[in-house]
């Protein structure tokens, strides 16, 4: 894996943790640190250490050892796990663990969310969205929002509200390789390694930063492989051995390595074609850490596996908990509350033999582990036991929420527009987010919320003009000439259609592009959705899992409308309501009937959202335009985005916007990447953010002003078009260019792109100890933050390298005129990829670039290192070579080799290739065999192309079952010698394991 470089200490500061490539991890699941010691280990601890000085404050309770906090936590494991019976070490394999009153254990649950606030359990301070955090490029920052959040979880311990515990579900890691995943709000970065930097310092600030004494325990989302959420539970991530070594994995291992992180939750998706639930690599990744992890699956997980389930791997829910305990899983997120089914369906695993008594001893010694180093055991609750209420959303915390949102701005454009002038004191704000906050799935309750508009008016010291930019419409039936009404009161009522009433019969319309809109009544500000029965205007904003307030107006040839229900459900397999709106009673009352039966509307503009924008901002000192997204709607978890543009209406009417104020300031406030190309050419300045939580006003007042001088930096590729990139099912960023790193097109905006109101100057990087060393010095009028980023390229190599690939990075403050010498960490081993032909790290000898600028497409200063590394040698085919291990392929999945571990290539259909380069077949290749399993077929030796010389065909049999294997051979022709490109073409449905070719024997007199 590779190097697993920390970001913990001041500001900016990147420090080198140890690189690890190469380095296995033990598969162990003991508990704390190492192996747990045996019973008399533990009773002459417990001895040496006086069972009853730590002792709870109750006196009637037993002083047992598990209850002293100067044992070893393994050593207080060990007692505990000795006095459970094998039924209350079960009860502790569910999400939700009940009390254990006889030796005075409380209820225990995982899934606390913790994203970027507490969320679900009430008013708490909520931070920016992960990748807003993560745009801040700054570690420090981070590690300060993680340890408020961790205060907050913990300032719920004396309320402990449903919901609650100590053990977080936070940060998501996984890399955003597609800007249109519907979660790419919730993750950090295209980088694995700033994502491990982020995660690490997020993690370290929930722990509290000592792994025996938590604040709390966090949790790492989701291992592995999960970036789509079309078809989440049913589809394959292909993660070939590079993919895998050099792209997933690091972005886990850092905060696991670290003890950032006490756990990792397994992912909806099959990684290789097994279910993550029961992937093994779980179990090795704790191997990895200094403490041990607990693991836990994804809600309702479990259930897929059975027969009744969406993957149908196993046949009994028995069999597939046993399967993913014995893979490292150690908790069953499923069926909420209900522990039923998981419990019985292990006592039914145990009986059968499935799982032994030892396994459950395992999983509930990395529960109880996590439990001990919370302090749950201890007089007080340890060292976190005193956190009380008063540190939920506290003065500090809402200080660093606002310090957050601000450092996290990213300037996009400027043409001189922004910071706004001092003069400008009569500023309009516009735009259907201008004076909202909207919160996303896993956000926290906001206490109050500093909308854009509230935050420039308190700057300004007084009101601002503006307007949402959104038409306000009726709906009039085309044949009754009824119009469409809702509820007046402030709980609303169900629409209906009758005759005009003032605003009753008027609606706002917001468009979230892809034709989805929704509709605000103007009676009483609610928003309208569906609520299984009819249509009701009484939510605050959409919101839900099934996010029921989404429609579509679709144009009909006569001119009239159609209003289509368009919530999430509708696209779920069960549905079968139909999804048009009409009458469907005497009273009027509108609800869901078959298209024929959908009544037909004209749209009446009541007021023009661009006329009154326009008006607004006419003859103002500047203009600020607030477009973007619906963090419910425009993507989010079960999905996936359509297309990353503005919603047309939006792109409209910030053009009318500039062409009535050229002093337009543009900010773009969503969640992902987005394809503004044509329209940032037509304004002066574009800012973006995420949705920055509760002071995301202030901050941007703050920005815009130039109180803070913008220093956030992208995360991502901005791409110019959804044609830039391949299908989001497709997980290999080597072969198909994915993320900065291979993308050989013209970006909207390169990775760590960011502007700034001052400049910077670079000098000559310089080789020194540890890494490298630049000047960088402020030649601008204004203190700044530059964020200084060090991209390696390696020239020459006998496998597909990334164009450019960060290695460090640093933000640092420049006063004007002031220099600094910047210093980047980067060693040798850092250089290294995963040599396929070996199964290993390899540093390869050779010419390095070293390059150091403001991003990825803005490089400043360049150096080159020559290293004298390895030269991976030609592949030994003779030796046992497992499939997976290609170099290129065409037409393959890779395919489980077992349900427990191991993988194998399946071919899709005929003609289906794998490619093994650089082959020494000596001087002459003997015999080729292979191991194979499924429906029969045959494999083709050939050489130079998919097409190139046959050399030899070994013939499949159809085995029966795709988990049992065949040996196949087929004697090679005299060309198959020397240095070659090996083919192996597939045909058939056949899955291959691993082969060999042998070399021919020497002929009698021959050397």
């Amino acid at each position: 894996m590779r190097g697993t470089r920390g970001t913990r200490g001041a500001k900016g500061t990147i420090r080198t943790r140890g690189t690890s490539r190469g380095r296995g991890g033990s598969g162990a699941r003991g508990t704390g640190s190492g192996r747990r010691p045996g019973t008399a280990v533990v009773l002459a601890l417990a001895l040496i250490g006086g069972l009853g000085a730590a002792g709870p404050a109750g006196a009637a309770e037993p002083p047992y050892p598990f209850r002293d906090p100067r044992l070893p936590t393994a050593a207080r494991v060990d007692d505990l796990l000795s006095r459970l019976t094998l039924d209350e070490k079960v009860s502790l394999l569910h999400q939700w663990q009940p009390a254990i009153p006889r030796l005075g254990i409380r209820a225990f649950r995982t899934g606390t969310e913790a994203l970027h606030g507490v969320a679900w359990l009430g008013e708490a301070t909520v931070f920016p969205q992960a990748l807003g955090l993560a745009s801040t490029w700054d570690p420090a920052l981070v590690e300060r929002v993680g340890s408020a959040v961790g205060d907050e979880v913990r300032g719920f311990q004396r309320e402990r509200p449903a919901g609650w515990g100590l053990n977080v579900w936070a940060p998501v890691v996984n890399p955003l390789r597609d800007p249109r995943w519907g979660r790419n709000e919730e993750g950090y970065s295209e980088d694995p390694y700033l994502t491990g930097s982020m995660a690490t310092a997020y993690g370290t600030g929930l722990t509290g930063g000592d792994p025996d004494h938590l604040r709390t325990a966090p949790t790492l989302k989701h291992f592995l492989g999960n970036n789509n959420e079309v078809d989440r539970t049913t589809t394959s991530s292909d993660l070939r051995p590079r993919v895998l070594k050099e792209y997933e994995e690091p972005a886990f291992t850092p905060a696991v390595e670290a003890g950032a992180a006490t756990g990792v939750m397994s992912s909806y998706n099959l990684v290789n074609g097994r279910p993550a639930t029961v992937n093994p690599a779980l179990d090795e990744l704790r191997g990895r850490s200094p403490r041990g992890l607990l693991n836990v699956t994804d809600a309702y997980a479990p259930n897929n596996l059975a027969g009744t389930g969406s993957q149908k791997y196993y046949e009994t829910l028995a069999e597939g908990n046993a399967a993913a305990l014995k893979a490292g899983v150690d908790s069953f997120t499923t069926d909420d509350t209900n522990a039923g089914p998981t419990t019985a369906s292990v006592e039914t695993a145990l009986e059968k033999g499935l799982l032994e008594e030892s396994d459950v001893d395992a999983a509930a010694g990395h529960i109880l582990g996590v439990r001990v180093r919370l302090g749950e055991f201890d007089p007080g609750g340890g060292r976190y036991g005193s956190v009380d209420a008063s540190a939920v959303n506290s003065p500090a915390h809402r200080a660093l929420a606002r310090e957050a949102a601000a450092d996290a701005a990213v300037l996009l454009k400027n043409t001189g527009a922004l910071p706004l002038k001092a003069s400008a004191k009569d500023v309009a704000v516009v735009g259907p987010l201008a004076d909202t906050l909207y919160t996303d799935w896993y956000s926290g309750t906001l206490p109050y919320a500093v909308t854009p508009a509230e935050g420039i008016a308190a700057r300004l010291g007084g009101p601002v003009a503006g307007s949402e930019g959104v038409d306000r419409i009726t709906l009039r039936n085309a044949e009754s000439g009824a119009y469409v009404r809702a509820g007046a009161d402030a709980g609303g009522g169900p629409l209906a259609e009758g005759p005009a009433a003032g605003t009753a019969a008027e609606f706002d319309v917001f468009d979230w592009g892809s034709g989805i809109v929704t509709l605000r009544s103007a009676a009483n500000g609610k928003y309208v959705g569906y609520d299984w029965s009819g249509f009701v205007n009484d939510q605050a904003q959409p919101n839900g899992w099934f996010v029921q307030q989404q429609f579509a107006l679709e144009e009909q040839a006569d001119g009239t409308l159609l209003l289509r229900y368009a919530g999430y459900e509708t696209r779920e397999p069960w549905w079968s309501n139909p999804v048009y709106l009409g009458p469907t009673g005497p009273d009027g009352r509108l609800g869901l009937v078959p298209e024929a039966d959908a009544a037909r509307y004209t749209r009446d503009v009541v007021r023009s959202g661009a006329e009154e924008a326009v008006a607004a901002v006419e003859g103002r000192d500047a203009a600020v335009v607030v477009v973007g997204s619906m963090p419910a709607i425009n993507g989010r978890e079960n999905d996936d985005r359509e297309d990353m543009g503005l919603a047309p209406s939006q792109e409209a009417l910030v053009r009318a916007v500039r062409r009535a104020n050229p002093n337009t300031v543009v900010v773009v406030e969503n969640s992902y990447p987005t394809t503004i190309g044509a329209l940032q050419k037509e304004v002066p300045a574009v800012l973006w953010t995420t949705h920055a939580g509760q002071k995301t006003g202030n901050a941007l007042a703050d920005v815009l002003f130039g109180d803070v001088n913008p220093a956030g930096r992208l995360t991502q590729t901005w791409y110019r078009s959804e044609s830039d990139l391949p299908s989001i099912l497709e997980y290999d960023n080597i072969k198909y260019d994915r993320t900065y790193q291979y993308f050989r097109g013209e970006p909207l905006h390169p990775f760590g792109h960011g502007l700034s109101y001052t400049s910077f100057r670079y000098g000559k990087v310089k080789r020194v100890d540890g890494g490298y060393e630049v000047d960088v010095t402020n030649t601008g009028t204004r203190a700044g933050d530059e964020v200084v980023q060090l991209y390696t390229r390696q020239r020459v190599s006998r496998d597909k390298q990334p164009l450019r690939q960060l290695e460090a990075f640093r933000r640092v403050s420049l006063e004007p005129g002031r220099t600094r010498t910047v210093r980047l960490p980067l060693a040798e081993e850092d250089l290294a990829h995963w040599d396929v032909t070996r199964s290993r790290w390899v540093v390869e000898g050779g010419t390095y670039d070293i390059a150091v600028g403001a991003s990825a497409g803005d490089i400043r200063s360049r150096a080159t290192l020559t290293v004298r590394g390895e030269t991976i040698p030609p592949r030994d085919l003779s030796r046992v070579t497992r499939a997976e291990n290609f170099d290129d392929y065409e037409g393959v999945r890779l395919v489980d080799e077992s349900r427990a571990r191991g993988t194998a290539v399946g071919a899709s259909g005929d003609g289906a290739w794998l490619s093994f380069a650089d082959t020494g077949l000596g001087a002459r290749a003997g015999t080729f065999r292979a191991r194979v399993s499924g429906g029969g077929g045959k494999v083709e030796v050939r050489l130079g192309s998919p097409t190139g010389r046959l050399v030899g065909t070994a013939t499949a049999p159809a085995t029966g079952s795709v988990y049992t294997y065949a040996e196949v051979g087929a004697p090679l022709a005299s060309a198959a010698k020397g240095r070659q490109d090996v083919y192996l073409v597939l045909e058939g449905g056949i899955r291959l394991s691993t082969f060999s070719i042998s070399r021919a024997a020497a002929r009698p007199g021959v050397g």
